[in-house]
């Protein structure tokens, strides 16, 4: 079909996409260089044997072999991850809890808001070493509370022990993020429309009523966005694990993101360390995609 605009036309659209072209080049080749070209060598790089020292060389499946059958590590990081994943709508939870809280008439709730809020800025290393000096066995601060309370006569050791490591390392994580998600949900709650609620209290609807069909339908972009932070903050929860425990005791606090460094770096096995990374990143996009569908499938958005 022949085009009918006239000239003028046709050159101002050119100018015009030439225009957006020159803008979103730039971006657009970091986000080739920096993103999409090291996934892609990644993924090739797992499928060789490779290392500084020697030359690479291509061995298909075997480094995914070995991690599937031959390394038991490999299952107990993915293990804490999950459960460090699992973990996370307890936090929400309690940041919910707090959001309501500091949304309500309460005399005070905005020094609340920012005292909650605090410890995310703080850096994950700091964090670290404030609570491995707060779970120390012999001059931490929760030991002294505990001992001078009564309610124990030797110190635990919460970084030391296999069962206690690695909740020791989630509440510490779950300190760090609260005032993030609270942050969130809060700026979701102010959202809803207040003729909403006024409706419902007309109609005599219990506030229990209001918050199951009112608040929490109209939270899902929120708790989706926590849902997201949560499981990537578990995927990257090295430096607050590194400094805490390394990884330990033995392998009790071990994540994916932890066992991907020492198997690179450590081991110098960067071919053993990209199946790791492979295997995680599938991992983040289906756990993703199931907590989106989940929250009803277009949870990111809200409807106009």
């Amino acid at each position: 079909m022949t085009d009918t605009r006239p000239d003028w036309y046709r050159r101002k659209r050119t100018r015009e996409i030439a225009t957006v072209v020159c803008f979103l080049l730039p971006a657009l080749v970091l986000f080739f260089l920096y993103r999409i070209l090291p996934l892609g060598w990644n993924l090739w790089l797992s499928f060789q044997a490779w290392s500084p020292l020697k030359p690479a060389q291509f061995i298909g499946l075997e480094n995914y072999q070995e991690m599937l059958l031959d390394d038991d590590v490999f299952w107990q990081a993915l293990g804490n991850t999950l459960i460090f994943i699992g973990c996370s709508p307890l936090a929400i939870a309690a940041a919910l809890g707090i959001a309501l809280l500091v949304n309500s008439d309460l005399k005070g709730a905005a020094i609340y808001r920012t005292i909650v809020f605090l410890s995310y800025p703080l850096m994950t290393v700091a964090v670290g070493i404030i609570w491995r000096w707060l779970y120390d066995e012999r001059g931490g601060f929760i030991n002294y509370v505990l001992r001078q309370a009564g309610f124990i006569t030797e110190p635990l050791k919460f970084l030391q022990s296999f069962d206690m490591a690695l909740p020791s390392v989630i509440v510490a994580d779950f300190w760090q993020v609260l005032g993030f998600y609270m942050i969130i949900l809060l700026t979701g709650l102010q959202s809803i429309p207040q003729h909403l609620y006024e409706a419902a209290r007309v109609d005599g609807v219990p506030a229990r009523a209001r918050f199951l069909w009112i608040t929490l339908p109209l939270l899902r972009p929120s708790i989706f966005l926590c849902l997201v932070v949560g499981i990537l903050n578990s995927f990257t929860a090295f430096d607050l694990v590194y400094v805490m425990t390394n990884g330990g005791p033995g392998h009790a606090t071990e994540l994916l993101i932890t066992l991907i460094y020492k198997a690179g770096f450590g081991q110098t096995r960067f071919d053993y360390a990209a199946a790791l990374t492979v295997v995680q990143f599938l991992l983040l996009v289906v756990l993703t995609w199931v907590a989106n569908r989940a929250a009803g499938g277009n949870a990111g958005s809200r409807e106009g």
